[in-house]
């Protein structure tokens, strides 16, 4: 892992959140995305080298859905920037870690993505992001 790529955070209503996070930042989000596959519309905010994607659901049966359901808005993943994600993804399985994806996927942002299980990561959902060229 090279890098936090990005901190995910779980959001009821976009339009609200874009507005919070754009005086937060004093800077409007860059990037807009929805990722159909997963229920979800991202939005992105820069801060100097840092990302910020803010997650709200498109349906109810989505797994932003039933997060916010479960635990309510706030930190959702931390995303880690990867060379490789095949080979961490074999790697981190050989290090005993649970890969709940282990074919990557097309996620937002032009990255191919994996996560790997809360319950093996001390409760926290780690994605791996690679870039897709």
């Amino acid at each position: 892992m090279r890098k936090i790529e990005h901190i995910g955070i779980a959001v009821k209503d976009m339009e609200v959140s874009n507005a919070l996070f754009e005086k937060l930042f004093g800077a409007p989000a860059y990037k807009s995305e929805e990722v159909a596959s997963e229920g979800v519309m991202t939005s992105f905010f820069k801060n100097g080298p840092n990302k910020i994607e803010l997650l709200a659901a498109t349906n109810p049966d989505s797994p932003i859905a039933k997060f916010l359901e479960k635990k309510g808005e706030g930190i959702h993943h931390i995303a880690f920037d990867v060379e490789d994600i095949e080979a961490e993804i074999e790697r981190l399985k050989a290090e005993g870690f649970v890969v709940l994806n282990e074919v990557p996927k097309k996620g937002a942002d032009n990255k191919l993505v994996a996560f790997l299980h809360p319950k093996s990561t001390n409760g926290v959902l780690i994605e791996l992001c690679q870039e897709i060229k």
